[in-house]
């Protein structure tokens, strides 16, 4: 209660102390006078300071609406805010821009982003509606119609320190003889709410943004793994079935094949729990599956590598290789009377690699013809670990045959995604 009964005193303090030099003017302008007006400006005079006295009972009661309290920093004409914003210099500057230029009535902005200032001006409560007071109503027309808002940021390590300077748009006098009625604590107040909200809309995309990202992440692997997961027993169930048919009929080659599965195997297990691999470890895995099924096939089935050393790093899904080299032989030279040969062939260009495996077997309308899982199982896995670049293109081999060529881009030697 002290801090209103305060301001109040003061102002009409300073309104008489006003009135005392205006009627000493007075005075001096009558003086000649033998009749000289005193009643009207004791008039004018009293009506002046019932006028100061509503405008202060008028600021105090309004600052309380407001405020919900009345202490001296609620109700001053000046207000200053202090504000740290997790953000670098430029977002900071942008977003308190964006949240002064949303308040009502505020015209003439003037932004430097150079100087990382802001600066406008924000209208008062119009009673009139826009139209001019009457000309005999001198304290409406003298009135303070603006306050002015000055904003300046101090950048930091990763933060931004705002300091925000609301006050009337008029000279030292205003402090003295005028009263905003809590205008500018409430621009202070409805600017500092903006710049808090903005900053928790923009922290909540961020953290939204995020667990999207974890959760596309966690999807991509799930269905990686899934993935992997169908390609891997395919051929363990071909093979053992086949190792089964060869106990009964030949033996001693069943003891070659499965010495082969071991030695496959062995290079397998270690990382048959990663989605991706590299060129080298599929080339190994590919080469004990090919003697595997030499010895099912024997001479009908020809290998030629030809893969440099240097592109034995890039990445590519675990099990890709495997799975045309499958394909060629299930569907090309399996079905062949005389079987025929498979080329696996790498080469490496300005952007990206290609990995070629072709065949010589009965090509496209002569062979088996498959479900095509596979191969959309593995264009799926190419598109999760390599990128949208990646893929397989299958085209007919000359003279007879098919060759599927994967396209892995040069970024794909460190991969985007590990298990």
């Amino acid at each position: 209660m002290f801090p209103s009964v305060s301001l109040i005193f003061r102002h009409l303090l300073a309104w008489t102390a006003a009135l005392i030099v205006a009627g000493m003017v007075w005075s001096g302008l009558f003086s000649g006078m033998n009749d000289g007006p005193g009643w009207v400006f004791g008039l004018l005079a009293m009506f002046l300071m019932l006028s100061a006295l509503g405008s202060a009972i008028t600021h105090v009661r309004r600052v309380w609406l407001v405020a919900g309290k009345l202490d001296g920093s609620t109700l001053s004409s000046r207000q200053r805010r202090q504000i740290e914003l997790p953000m670098d210099a430029g977002p900071a500057f942008a977003l308190l821009e964006s949240a002064i230029a949303e308040l009502p009535r505020v015209e003439d902005i003037e932004s430097a982003s150079g100087s990382l200032q802001v600066r406008a001006y924000v209208r008062r409560v119009d009673p009139w509606n826009g139209r001019q007071p009457s000309r005999w109503n001198l304290p409406a027309r003298l009135a303070i119609k603006r306050n002015s808002i000055l904003a300046t940021i101090t950048p930091g390590q990763g933060t931004s320190t705002v300091t925000l300077l609301f006050e009337p748009d008029a000279g030292w006098w205003a402090d003295l003889l005028a009263l905003d009625e809590g205008s500018n604590y409430e621009n202070a107040e409805a600017v500092t709410r903006a710049v808090s909200r903005r900053v928790a809309d923009q922290r909540r995309d961020e953290q939204a943004a995020a667990e999207q990202t974890h959760v596309e992440k966690e999807l991509s692997v799930a269905r990686l793994n899934l993935l992997h997961a169908q390609v891997e027993p395919h051929f363990l169930y071909n093979t053992l079935a086949n190792a089964q048919v060869l106990t009964r009929t030949d033996p001693a080659r069943a003891d070659v094949m499965l010495g082969h599965l071991i030695q496959y195997l062995r290079s397998s297990l270690p990382s048959m729990d990663e989605s991706v691999s590299t060129l080298g470890v599929e080339l190994e895995r590919t080469r004990a599956y090919l003697e595997i099924l030499r010895i099912r096939m024997g001479a009908r089935l020809g290998v030629e590598v030809q893969v440099p050393d240097a592109l034995h790093g890039v990445r590519l899904p675990s099990m890709a290789l495997q799975t045309l080299v499958e394909n060629a032989v299930k569907h090309g030279l399996e079905p062949k009377p005389g079987g025929g040969t498979i080329w696996i062939i790498a080469r490496a260009f300005d952007d990206h690699v290609t990995v070629t495996v072709a065949d010589d077997g009965l090509g496209f309308g002569h062979g088996t013809s498959g479900t095509g899982i596979g191969l959309k199982n593995l264009r799926e896995r190419l598109r999760l670990t390599c990128g949208e670049q990646a893929g397989v293109a299958i085209v007919a081999n000359f003279p007879s045959g098919v060759a599927a060529t994967m396209t892995l881009p040069q970024a794909a030697k460190e991969p985007r995604h590990a298990a």
